[in-house]
């Protein structure tokens, strides 16, 4: 028996081999996964049935390459099915994603969002607290707004038929993805879950919104949204990263209704750039909701982004109906809410 013989009986290939060589064979060998394929490779993944060095290696030449509509929506369905995420119909009407933190501004969609709940629509939210210590996380912001994060998935639905509202982080209904999002400080990039846990919509609601920070992810999210079926979703350029409406620039939002693609530009809010803050403070955003301070920015960032929002849940027929119908929510507000 020959030495070569010998490694070949001793050492059968890992059946994860052949993903890793599809996607790193060369500038003309490799390709990139079917649908089908990154199904199957994200169940091993979720299933623990790949080495650590084969998924450094995945993460990596997914991101060297970054993904297809086809490949995130086949991690999507591996990453439901594995995460157990059978939605209760009807128990969350907007499905919002808030994974990147904000670093420039407050997050001031958080009383976009809020400003729906207190108009009869319910929000789900899910994210996870990132490594910076620059950023501030929605988990970590909730508390100045005298809202409990929730602790589990009961928890969770028990927010969302009482309140309206609800924010449970990754960590406590697909643990695995986010010890994968915990890799990136060894790393030193994201992966391909920073990208598809934005689209789990773990409740299974009809309208799901996210946030994105690299334009060219924008049509990505949209078209893995057509063929995951989403009734109706839509992805934005959000300030910071997050889906939270800049007021000083236009927005592009790129949606998806019942399997038709649709790309709608808003327009700015300003015609002149405001100058970010020198600090953030959180407690602004309380402030701010009860008329006590004063902010153009963050009063057109909330209307902003909660107009973009009543329009792709159909409670509006036009931009302006938006603006304005959310333009009426903010004015008509329970200032006391915080209180």
């Amino acid at each position: 028996m020959t030495f070569s013989h010998h490694l070949q009986t001793s050492h059968p290939e890992h059946p994860f081999a052949e993903t890793i060589r599809i996607l790193g064979k060369g500038k003309k060998g490799s390709r990139a996964l079917t649908q089908d394929e990154a199904y199957r490779a994200m169940l091993m993944i979720l299933a623990d049935k790949v080495l650590p060095a084969q998924l450094g290696a995945f993460l990596m030449l997914m991101r060297m390459k970054e993904e297809t509509p086809e490949e995130l929506a086949g991690f999507v369905l591996a990453a439901r099915e594995s995460c157990q995420l059978a939605g209760d119909s009807g128990l969350v009407d907007l499905d919002w994603a808030t994974y990147a933190g904000k670093r420039r501004h407050l997050p001031w969609f958080l009383l976009a969002a809020l400003l729906l709940v207190e108009n009869g629509i319910k929000v789900f939210m899910h994210g996870s607290p990132g490594p910076s210590a620059s950023r501030l996380y929605t988990q970590n912001m909730l508390g100045y707004l005298g809202l409990e994060v929730a602790t589990s998935v009961d928890q969770a639905k028990t927010q969302l038929s009482g309140q309206h509202f609800s924010y449970l982080s990754l960590e406590k209904f697909c643990p695995k993805l986010h010890e994968i999002i915990e890799l990136r400080p060894i790393l030193g990039l994201r992966s391909p879950v920073h990208t598809l846990v934005k689209l789990l919509n773990p409740f299974d609601a009809q309208y799901s919104i996210q946030g994105i920070f690299h334009p060219s992810y924008r049509s990505v999210h949209q078209q893995a949204a057509a063929l995951l079926k989403q009734p109706h979703a839509a992805a934005l350029k959000g300030e910071g990263g997050e889906t939270e409406r800049n007021p000083d620039m236009e927005c592009l939002v790129q949606s998806v209704h019942n399997g038709e693609l649709i790309d709608e530009t808003w327009p700015a809010l300003f015609s002149h750039r405001h100058v970010r803050p020198e600090s953030l403070e959180p407690e602004q955003l309380a402030l701010v909701w009860q008329g006590k301070s004063q902010d153009e920015f963050a009063e057109a960032s909330v209307i902003g982004t909660a107009a973009v929002a009543l329009k792709l849940l159909g409670k509006a027929d036009s931009q302006e109906q938006a603006q304005q119908l959310a333009t009426d929510f903010w004015l008509q507000r329970d200032r006391h809410r915080f209180g």
